[in-house]
């Protein structure tokens, strides 16, 4: 299953780590951080609920840009 999520960021380089943190999180099978549109787009792993896993994909985000924020 695939998702999309709004998400604010400042620069492109947080969104890069963003998108890092976001494909290190258990349960996301790919993930990537598109900064023009401020759009996370999340691959999530067979079975897995997409809403525990974003809440875990926002904690890691908040670990390496902590002004960063996903609308889930």
């Amino acid at each position: 299953m695939k998702k999309t999520y709004k998400i604010d960021v400042d620069c492109a380089n947080c969104a890069n780590k963003m998108e890092d943190a976001a494909k290190k999180t258990a349960g996301v099978k790919d993930a990537t951080v598109n900064f023009m549109t401020l759009k996370m787009s999340v691959e999530f792993e067979e079975g897995q609920d997409p809403k525990a896993v974003m809440e875990q994909v926002r904690k890691n985000c908040k670990k390496v840009e902590d002004d960063c924020e996903i609308f889930l």
